[in-house]
Protein backbone atom coordinates (compact mmCIF):
# COMPACT_ATOMS: atom_id res chain seq x y z
CA UNK A 1 0.00 0.00 0.00
CA UNK A 2 0.98 3.26 -1.00
CA UNK A 3 -0.72 6.01 1.26
CA UNK A 4 -2.00 9.34 -0.09
CA UNK A 5 -0.78 12.41 0.79
CA UNK A 6 -2.91 14.86 2.24
CA UNK A 7 -1.60 18.14 0.92
CA UNK A 8 -1.85 20.73 3.54
CA UNK A 9 -0.36 23.55 1.75
CA UNK A 10 -3.01 23.17 -1.03
CA UNK A 11 -5.52 22.46 1.76
CA UNK A 12 -4.86 25.60 3.39
CA UNK A 13 -4.73 27.86 0.18
CA UNK A 14 -8.58 26.37 -0.29
CA UNK A 15 -8.97 27.84 3.49
CA UNK A 16 -7.64 31.02 2.93
CA UNK A 17 -9.64 31.22 -0.66
CA UNK A 18 -12.64 30.73 1.99
CA UNK A 19 -11.70 33.25 4.03
CA UNK A 20 -11.02 35.86 1.88
CA UNK A 21 -14.34 34.99 -0.01
CA UNK A 22 -16.38 35.14 3.17
CA UNK A 23 -14.36 38.90 3.91
CA UNK A 24 -15.55 40.29 0.78
CA UNK A 25 -18.73 39.13 1.54
CA UNK A 26 -18.51 41.14 5.02
CA UNK A 27 -17.48 44.06 3.36
CA UNK A 28 -20.00 44.47 0.22
CA UNK A 29 -23.11 43.29 2.57
CA UNK A 30 -22.27 44.79 5.87
CA UNK A 31 -19.68 47.26 5.51
CA UNK A 32 -17.47 45.30 8.50
CA UNK A 33 -13.55 44.62 7.70
CA UNK A 34 -12.59 42.14 10.28
CA UNK A 35 -8.84 42.90 11.84
CA UNK A 36 -5.97 40.64 13.41
CA UNK A 37 -4.40 42.57 16.13
CA UNK A 38 -0.83 40.68 16.97
CA UNK A 39 2.01 41.19 19.60
CA UNK A 40 5.67 40.27 19.46
CA UNK A 41 7.73 41.05 22.23
CA UNK A 42 11.33 40.42 22.30
CA UNK A 43 13.41 39.47 19.29
CA UNK A 44 12.72 35.92 18.60
CA UNK A 45 13.98 34.85 15.49
CA UNK A 46 11.65 32.04 14.76
CA UNK A 47 8.80 34.43 16.09
CA UNK A 48 9.60 37.07 13.76
CA UNK A 49 9.08 34.65 10.51
CA UNK A 50 5.78 33.31 11.95
CA UNK A 51 4.25 36.92 12.53
CA UNK A 52 5.21 39.03 9.16
CA UNK A 53 4.15 35.39 7.67
CA UNK A 54 1.08 36.22 9.45
CA UNK A 55 0.92 39.69 9.04
CA UNK A 56 1.34 38.80 4.94
CA UNK A 57 -1.84 36.73 4.64
CA UNK A 58 -4.24 38.70 6.80
CA UNK A 59 -3.48 41.36 3.80
CA UNK A 60 -3.92 38.98 1.40
CA UNK A 61 -7.35 37.47 2.60
CA UNK A 62 -8.11 41.25 2.86
CA UNK A 63 -8.27 41.70 6.43
CA UNK A 64 -6.61 44.28 8.40
CA UNK A 65 -3.49 43.47 10.17
CA UNK A 66 -2.38 45.08 13.55
CA UNK A 67 1.08 44.18 14.52
CA UNK A 68 2.63 45.45 17.77
CA UNK A 69 6.19 45.06 18.16
CA UNK A 70 7.48 45.35 21.89
CA UNK A 71 11.20 45.27 23.19
CA UNK A 72 12.05 42.45 25.04
CA UNK A 73 12.27 44.27 28.21
CA UNK A 74 8.70 45.56 28.14
CA UNK A 75 6.80 45.52 31.24
CA UNK A 76 3.59 42.87 32.27
CA UNK A 77 1.95 46.06 33.47
CA UNK A 78 2.56 47.51 30.07
CA UNK A 79 1.87 44.45 27.81
CA UNK A 80 -1.22 44.10 30.22
CA UNK A 81 -2.39 47.92 29.01
CA UNK A 82 -1.73 47.08 25.22
CA UNK A 83 -4.02 44.22 25.43
CA UNK A 84 -6.98 46.04 27.41
CA UNK A 85 -6.40 48.77 24.82
CA UNK A 86 -7.23 45.53 21.63
CA UNK A 87 -10.12 44.42 24.11
CA UNK A 88 -11.93 47.30 24.26
CA UNK A 89 -10.96 48.49 20.20
CA UNK A 90 -14.37 47.52 17.61
CA UNK A 91 -11.70 47.23 14.59
CA UNK A 92 -9.81 44.27 16.62
CA UNK A 93 -12.01 40.95 16.18
CA UNK A 94 -8.60 39.07 16.80
CA UNK A 95 -6.20 38.98 19.06
CA UNK A 96 -2.84 37.04 19.20
CA UNK A 97 -0.12 37.21 21.52
CA UNK A 98 3.30 35.03 19.67
CA UNK A 99 4.70 32.76 22.44
CA UNK A 100 6.58 31.96 24.06
CA UNK A 101 7.08 35.54 25.80
CA UNK A 102 10.21 36.85 27.59
CA UNK A 103 10.33 34.67 30.99
CA UNK A 104 9.62 38.04 32.71
CA UNK A 105 6.26 37.41 32.11
CA UNK A 106 3.34 35.54 33.15
CA UNK A 107 2.26 33.77 29.87
CA UNK A 108 -0.78 32.28 31.47
CA UNK A 109 -1.82 35.75 32.77
CA UNK A 110 -1.27 37.43 29.70
CA UNK A 111 -3.59 35.12 27.81
CA UNK A 112 -6.41 35.30 30.11
CA UNK A 113 -6.12 38.89 30.15
CA UNK A 114 -7.20 38.65 26.40
CA UNK A 115 -11.22 38.78 25.39
CA UNK A 116 -12.12 35.09 25.05
CA UNK A 117 -14.12 36.29 21.77
CA UNK A 118 -11.43 37.74 20.32
CA UNK A 119 -8.57 35.08 21.42
CA UNK A 120 -8.00 33.70 17.90
CA UNK A 121 -5.67 31.06 19.29
CA UNK A 122 -8.34 29.59 21.48
CA UNK A 123 -5.87 29.31 24.70
CA UNK A 124 -7.84 31.04 27.33
CA UNK A 125 -9.26 29.15 29.97
CA UNK A 126 -12.72 30.45 29.34
CA UNK A 127 -12.17 28.83 25.47
CA UNK A 128 -11.02 25.92 27.12
CA UNK A 129 -13.50 24.72 29.36
CA UNK A 130 -15.99 25.62 26.57
CA UNK A 131 -14.34 23.42 24.43
CA UNK A 132 -14.56 20.41 26.98
CA UNK A 133 -17.78 21.00 27.41
CA UNK A 134 -18.83 20.82 24.13
CA UNK A 135 -20.37 24.60 23.72
CA UNK A 136 -19.26 27.34 21.06
CA UNK A 137 -16.02 28.25 21.56
CA UNK A 138 -12.61 29.66 19.80
CA UNK A 139 -10.62 26.72 18.62
CA UNK A 140 -6.87 26.04 18.99
CA UNK A 141 -5.86 26.57 15.14
CA UNK A 142 -3.23 23.70 14.87
CA UNK A 143 -5.80 20.76 15.48
CA UNK A 144 -8.66 22.48 14.23
CA UNK A 145 -6.55 22.54 10.98
CA UNK A 146 -6.29 18.79 11.68
CA UNK A 147 -10.00 18.13 11.85
CA UNK A 148 -10.89 20.22 8.75
CA UNK A 149 -8.49 17.69 7.02
CA UNK A 150 -9.38 14.19 8.32
CA UNK A 151 -13.20 15.78 7.47
CA UNK A 152 -12.14 16.48 4.11
CA UNK A 153 -10.42 12.94 3.41
CA UNK A 154 -12.88 11.24 5.59
CA UNK A 155 -16.18 12.85 4.76
CA UNK A 156 -17.45 11.60 8.49
CA UNK A 157 -14.95 10.40 11.26
CA UNK A 158 -18.18 9.42 13.18
CA UNK A 159 -17.02 5.86 15.40
CA UNK A 160 -13.66 5.83 13.95
CA UNK A 161 -10.80 4.80 16.56
CA UNK A 162 -8.08 7.80 17.33
CA UNK A 163 -4.98 8.16 18.76
CA UNK A 164 -3.42 10.94 19.83
CA UNK A 165 0.39 10.85 21.00
CA UNK A 166 0.90 14.12 23.49
CA UNK A 167 -0.84 15.16 25.75
CA UNK A 168 0.00 19.46 25.61
CA UNK A 169 -2.43 22.21 25.97
CA UNK A 170 -1.96 23.63 22.51
CA UNK A 171 -2.49 20.15 20.45
CA UNK A 172 -3.04 16.92 22.26
CA UNK A 173 -5.92 17.95 24.79
CA UNK A 174 -7.94 20.16 22.37
CA UNK A 175 -7.46 17.31 19.44
CA UNK A 176 -9.17 15.04 21.77
CA UNK A 177 -11.97 17.58 22.39
CA UNK A 178 -12.73 17.85 19.27
CA UNK A 179 -12.25 13.86 17.90
CA UNK A 180 -15.19 13.58 20.71
CA UNK A 181 -17.17 16.41 19.30
CA UNK A 182 -16.64 14.55 16.09
CA UNK A 183 -17.56 10.73 17.85
CA UNK A 184 -14.58 9.33 17.61
CA UNK A 185 -13.87 7.03 20.29
CA UNK A 186 -10.41 8.63 21.50
CA UNK A 187 -7.33 7.51 23.29
CA UNK A 188 -4.43 10.10 24.36
CA UNK A 189 -1.24 8.32 24.91
CA UNK A 190 2.41 9.68 25.93
CA UNK A 191 5.71 9.17 27.01
CA UNK A 192 4.54 6.79 30.03
CA UNK A 193 1.76 5.14 28.16
CA UNK A 194 2.24 0.97 28.83
CA UNK A 195 2.73 -0.64 25.65
CA UNK A 196 2.83 2.88 23.38
CA UNK A 197 3.02 0.03 19.89
CA UNK A 198 0.18 -2.15 20.95
CA UNK A 199 -1.94 1.17 21.70
CA UNK A 200 -1.01 3.03 18.50
CA UNK A 201 -1.85 0.05 15.90
CA UNK A 202 -5.37 -0.51 17.00
CA UNK A 203 -6.01 3.49 15.35
CA UNK A 204 -7.61 3.91 12.62
CA UNK A 205 -6.45 7.71 12.80
CA UNK A 206 -3.03 8.96 14.93
CA UNK A 207 -2.37 12.61 15.52
CA UNK A 208 1.23 12.48 16.55
CA UNK A 209 2.18 15.68 18.82
CA UNK A 210 4.61 14.71 21.02
CA UNK A 211 7.89 16.76 19.44
CA UNK A 212 10.33 13.81 18.93
CA UNK A 213 11.87 13.35 15.31
CA UNK A 214 9.92 10.40 13.62
CA UNK A 215 9.79 8.66 17.22
CA UNK A 216 6.66 6.97 15.56
CA UNK A 217 8.17 3.72 13.16
CA UNK A 218 5.78 2.41 10.47
CA UNK A 219 4.94 -0.48 12.36
CA UNK A 220 2.89 0.76 14.96
CA UNK A 221 0.63 2.25 12.17
CA UNK A 222 -2.73 -0.13 11.09
CA UNK A 223 -2.73 -1.15 7.72
CA UNK A 224 -5.11 1.87 6.16
CA UNK A 225 -4.82 4.05 8.88
CA UNK A 226 -4.79 7.98 8.32
CA UNK A 227 -1.73 9.87 10.20
CA UNK A 228 -1.39 13.55 10.52
CA UNK A 229 1.75 14.31 11.41
CA UNK A 230 1.78 17.80 13.78
CA UNK A 231 5.39 17.55 15.08
CA UNK A 232 8.15 20.06 13.20
CA UNK A 233 11.42 19.19 14.51
CA UNK A 234 14.75 20.00 13.12
CA UNK A 235 17.63 17.33 12.72
CA UNK A 236 21.31 17.25 10.62
CA UNK A 237 21.11 14.00 7.99
CA UNK A 238 24.63 13.42 5.97
CA UNK A 239 25.46 16.89 7.09
CA UNK A 240 22.65 18.47 5.91
CA UNK A 241 19.99 20.43 8.04
CA UNK A 242 16.10 18.56 7.55
CA UNK A 243 12.81 19.25 8.88
CA UNK A 244 11.42 15.85 10.03
CA UNK A 245 8.12 15.19 11.95
CA UNK A 246 6.86 12.90 14.76
CA UNK A 247 6.75 10.10 12.70
CA UNK A 248 8.87 8.39 10.44
CA UNK A 249 7.33 9.43 7.00
CA UNK A 250 9.15 6.61 4.72
CA UNK A 251 7.88 3.35 6.60
CA UNK A 252 5.19 5.00 8.04
CA UNK A 253 3.65 5.79 4.25
CA UNK A 254 3.94 1.91 3.55
CA UNK A 255 1.55 0.88 6.01
CA UNK A 256 -1.20 4.05 6.11
CA UNK A 257 -4.00 4.47 3.71
CA UNK A 258 -3.08 8.30 3.85
CA UNK A 259 -0.28 10.36 5.77
CA UNK A 260 0.46 14.28 6.37
CA UNK A 261 4.26 15.29 5.20
CA UNK A 262 6.24 17.46 6.95
CA UNK A 263 7.18 19.94 5.71
CA UNK A 264 3.63 20.94 4.40
CA UNK A 265 1.43 18.81 6.15
CA UNK A 266 -0.18 20.35 9.40
CA UNK A 267 2.00 23.32 9.28
CA UNK A 268 0.33 25.60 7.16
CA UNK A 269 -3.12 24.99 8.18
CA UNK A 270 -2.15 27.21 11.61
CA UNK A 271 -2.13 30.61 10.10
CA UNK A 272 -5.23 29.57 7.58
CA UNK A 273 -7.11 28.43 10.65
CA UNK A 274 -5.52 31.51 12.55
CA UNK A 275 -7.47 33.50 9.63
CA UNK A 276 -10.56 31.62 9.63
CA UNK A 277 -11.32 32.36 13.54
CA UNK A 278 -10.48 35.72 13.08
CA UNK A 279 -13.55 36.33 10.61
CA UNK A 280 -15.77 33.49 12.91
CA UNK A 281 -14.68 36.29 15.55
CA UNK A 282 -16.21 39.13 13.36
CA UNK A 283 -19.00 37.45 12.69
CA UNK A 284 -19.41 36.51 16.03
CA UNK A 285 -19.55 40.22 17.23
CA UNK A 286 -21.48 41.43 14.97
CA UNK A 287 -24.06 38.94 15.36
CA UNK A 288 -23.87 37.23 11.96
CA UNK A 289 -23.84 33.90 10.54
CA UNK A 290 -20.70 32.19 11.23
CA UNK A 291 -18.94 30.76 7.55
CA UNK A 292 -19.71 27.53 6.88
CA UNK A 293 -16.68 25.07 6.64
CA UNK A 294 -14.72 27.62 8.83
CA UNK A 295 -15.35 25.84 12.45
CA UNK A 296 -15.40 23.03 14.45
Amino acid sequence: MVAQVIDGKAFAAKVRTQVADQVAKLKEENGITPGLAVVLVGEDPASQVYVRSKGKMTVEVGMNSYEHKLDVETSEEDLLALIDKLNNDPAVHGILVQLPLPKHLNEDLVINSIDPAKDVDGFHISNVGLLGTGQKSMVPCTPLGCLMMLRDHHGSISGMDAVIIGRSNIVGKPMAQLLLGDSCTVTIAHSRTKDLPDVVRRADIVVAAVGRPEMVPGDWIKEGATVIDVGINRIERDGKNKLVGDVDYASASENAGAITPVPGGVGPMTIACLLANTVTACCRANGLPEPEGLTA
